[in-house]
């Protein structure tokens, strides 16, 4: 069989893998993509495009139960829960076209199989494999690994996929279960309770640390748990799950219950419908030759250095599979800059304490940078201003008025250390504090910027103008 020779081959083809791919081939560089599923990975067809989808048709349901509150009545409203599924399978359908047309674009031979690893003289060899069969062999002097992560699960909590789930089958999931039980409190599995609830399903969060999106800035997770609560979420924090089993509601009976036993804060056996596994993910490592090539492994993680390089010349993992953060838009910016580096280009390492981080729910929670306590910790002498939504006009016009802004300055240099938004919109409001901790921005910075008038972003200005006792509407 006649091998193809490639300066870059992506092992992957999520947002990480397509992204280094496209930067490759911008770079004049030869580039091929081996996946063996749908382009896109597991972002745009099982994750952040369509789950946004469901998260919107969630919204719709919220705000057509307040329609009163803007002087319109609304009765009678229905809803087809497998149309609003349809709906989000649609969208990820369309999106992962649209990476295909780039792969063409680009001229990427996209190659759809399962690759393997192998060793080879001068580079690295990849078999891929359709049905068991080797069906092409390329050589690469670069090989990129992004071949993403999985959901992980822990002794007792078993997914079997039909009544104990993981975020796979949950967005799939086309009948709306009566009841369900959410295990971690994370952006996935407060998400998945916003979406639930809206259409009416009783829903109960389990959360084994002490507040609800525990990487969060508590003063801003505090408010999305009253807020849930106001939903008739029902949130367990400082609560573990002891097991889960799947019983028959009495005996002889085709139809089965979930057990879900906790202790801690809470003791109780929760029944529900179904229950959903959202505690964490693990990389895949495995099945594909890492072992063969001698790929430092690391607790389920691929180990890298600064520029993606693992410990076997020439070759590269990038995204979830070589450990958290695990976000596209960090798989999308890794899977460039290591390109542009294998390309030669001069570009400085990817800056981790600029990654915004969003929770999709309602209200959106959105972070940059340290949290108070974080920069308290590491010594720094803060300076923390805040502006509730509730004092935005913007805000109470289109009635969204639960959450703030929360913005941490060094009271020495008046630099942003990190910045926490809850409300609506908070996963659009966080890009401008997100460039401005980028450039070194200062309280000034945002004081001095002009913001259109009336804006949700007004409350950057505001809480930045807080901290140094310079706001003007609070």
């Amino acid at each position: 069989m006649a091998k193809s020779e490639f300066d870059v081959v992506v092992l992957g083809g999520g947002v990480g893998g397509y992204s280094a791919a496209i930067r490759a081939a911008q770079l004049g560089l030869k580039t091929a993509l081996v996946e063996t599923a749908r382009l896109g990975g597991i972002c745009l067809n099982w994750g952040c495009i369509p789950s946004k989808s469901l998260l919107k048709a969630a919204e719709v349901m919220h705000m057509m139960k307040k329609s009163k509150e803007f002087g319109i009545t609304v009765s009678g409203v229905e809803f087809d829960f497998a149309a609003v599924v349809k709906r989000s399978r649609d969208v990820a359908d369309k999106s992962e076209k649209g990476v295909q047309y780039l792969m063409k674009k680009n001229k990427i031979t996209n190659i759809a199989g399962y690759g393997i690893l192998k060793k080879h003289n001068g580079g690295t060899l990849i078999e891929v494999q359709n049905g068991g069969k080797v069906t092409e062999e390329l050589v690469a002097k670069h090989t990129i690994i992004a071949t993403g992560s999985k959901a992980r699960s822990f002794p007792g909590m078993d997914v079997d996929g039909k009544r104990v789930l993981s975020f796979m089958e949950g967005i799939v999931l086309d009948k709306l279960p009566e009841s369900v039980t959410i295990i971690g409190a994370g952006a996935i599995g407060m998400e998945f309770a916003y979406f639930w609830n809206a259409f009416g399903a009783k829903v109960t969060v389990v959360e084994m640390l002490d507040q609800p999106l525990p990487m969060e800035d508590k003063e801003l997770s505090d408010v999305v748990g009253r807020e849930y609560r106001k939903l008739g979420i029902n949130i367990m924090t400082g609560t573990k799950v002891e097991g889960i089993t799947v019983e028959k509601t009495a005996p002889n009976s085709k139809t089965e219950k979930v057990i879900t036993k906790v202790s801690g804060k809470n003791n109780a056996e929760i029944e529900s419908d179904i229950a959903l596994v959202a505690v964490g993910f693990a990389g895949n490592v495995t099945g594909f030759g890492l072992e063969e090539l001698g790929v430092n492994v690391e607790k389920g993680f691929i180990k890298v250095d600064s520029n993606y390089k693992t410990n076997v010349d020439g070759v590269y993992a990038i995204g979830d599979v070589n450990g958290p953060p695990w976000l596209a838009h960090v798989a999308a910016t890794e899977g460039i800059n290591c390109v542009e580096k294998i390309a030669g280009h001069d570009v400085p390492d990817v800056d981790y304490n600029c990654i915004p981080a969003v929770t999709f729910c309602q209200p959106q929670v959105a972070s940059v940078g340290m949290t108070e306590k974080k920069a308290k910790e590491l010594g720094y002498e803060v300076k923390v201003g805040k502006f509730p939504f509730s004092a935005s006009g913007k805000a109470r016009a289109v009635g969204e008025t639960a959450g703030l802004v929360k913005l941490i300055f060094d009271a020495k240099y008046g630099e942003l250390l990190g910045a926490h938004i809850c409300g609506n919109e908070a996963s659009e409001l966080i890009a401008e504090v997100t460039l401005g901790k980028a450039m070194e921005a200062t309280f000034e910075s945002f004081v001095r910027t002009v913001h259109a008038h009336p804006t949700l972003a007004e409350a950057t200005m505001e809480a930045a103008g807080d901290a140094y006792g310079e706001a003007i509407n609070i």
